[in-house]
């Protein structure tokens, strides 16, 4: 740890894979005031792109999810014609390339997009579209997580939905929205389903509810990755030497390298870590579980993956190996098939970062100490 000070501009030169991402929580502020204008939304706070920026990401910072997913209504409110899902899109897959991901997994609830008459299946054609088309001669790859919302009652039909399009561009299937009342286990059909049809569950867990939610996740349901997690720390104790004594269900999340998707700065602000510093990523981390890094919602909470990594680095003195080893632990942990992480791993990442620590491998053999 702490091998060099790593600036924002360099962590933005390096391949970065993202694995937790919404799609609605993405625009480009400017983009949502020209889809409101054409699609003739009327609920926007504000016709001024400053001011909507400075809206959206304040409204965000509330300290709790309910009041954090708010927002969304107006990001959703722009997404309902095939037009702005496919400019959405591209302007998402261009904007991740420009802050040097190579790999990412972006998630949307399809359901949320069918008020202006569009079919499931025409919404998630739009969406795939523009990603195609964003992502073309940029280096980088994106694929789609279908998302059903937890608080509605069409999660098999999304998971079909996913199924459907799983050849097209579609890795994986997820729930998302309030969890407190609302548990994974009330969507059993549908992961049951995505199971026996040997496709990819994600399930939002651990974020605005506890160990409940991610046993129910895991052990109910299948999930092979939490989104956030975060509330797993409520299953280890630090004791005063230093030590952590790891409950069970911990120690199953660790020992099975279940991945957490972990968004730090989304979770200071929707109340799910009290700050930065006090992030459980820290503890996490040292502990070696699947811990990897990702944005959540980039424009309500005003981040890019190259910022989350700059704010780690100033929190925990992260230096190249940590965001190194982040990074490959969220390319082990995508959906992608096998063939194609390796790739990745070998072929993009390692020489990436190769290139970037080599400058300080070189300075410490001039001055005779031991290269990271």
């Amino acid at each position: 740890m702490g091998d060099v000070s790593v600036t924002v501009d360099q962590i933005r030169q390096v391949p970065k894979v993202m694995l937790h991402d919404h799609l609605d929580g993405g625009l480009r502020p400017g983009t949502i005031v020209e889809l409101a204008r054409q699609t003739g939304y009327r609920g926007l706070p504000t016709q001024d792109v400053g001011e909507l920026s400075h809206y959206m990401a304040t409204a965000s910072k509330r300290g709790h999810l309910e009041l954090y997913l708010e927002a969304f209504q107006h990001t959703v409110g722009v997404m309902q014609t095939r037009d702005a899902l496919v400019r959405v899109a591209a302007e998402c897959a261009e904007d991740l390339a420009a802050d040097g991901v190579a790999y990412a997994e972006v998630r949307f609830a399809p359901e949320l997009h069918v008020n202006a008459g569009l079919s499931l299946d025409q919404v998630v054609e739009a969406v795939l579209e523009g990603f195609a088309a964003g992502s073309a001669g940029r280096g980088i790859r994106v694929y789609a997580l279908l998302t059903a919302m937890r608080t509605a009652a069409r999660s098999l039909e999304i998971a079909e939905l996913a199924v459907r399009h799983r050849d097209r561009g579609v890795v994986g299937f997820d729930i998302a929205g309030a969890e407190a009342g609302s548990p994974p286990s009330r969507h059993l059909d549908a992961f049951q389903y995505v199971a026996r049809e040997n496709f990819h569950i994600t399930i939002h867990a651990g974020e605005g509810f506890g160990l409940p939610s991610i046993w129910e996740a895991v052990q109910w349901c299948g999930a092979e990755r939490l989104g956030h997690g975060v509330r797993i720390i409520d299953d280890i104790a630090v004791q005063p030497d230093g030590s952590a004594a790891i409950g069970r269900l911990a120690s199953y999340v660790r020992d099975r390298r279940i991945p957490l998707e972990m968004c730090p700065t989304s979770n200071v602000h929707t109340g799910a870590a009290a700050s930065i510093g006090g992030h459980p990523i820290g503890l996490l981390r040292r502990l070696s579980f699947r811990v990897t890094v990702s944005t959540d919602n980039r424009l309500m909470s005003d981040v890019s993956l190259s910022s989350e990594f700059a704010t780690l680095v100033e929190a925990f003195g992260y230096g190249w190996s940590d965001i190194q080893w982040l990074t490959i632990n969220a390319m082990k942990s995508a959906f992608a098939p096998f063939d194609e992480r390796l790739e990745l791993i070998n072929t993009v990442i390692k020489p990436g970062f190769a290139a970037a620590m080599a400058p300080l491998v070189a300075g410490r053999v001039r001055t005779g100490r031991p290269a990271p």
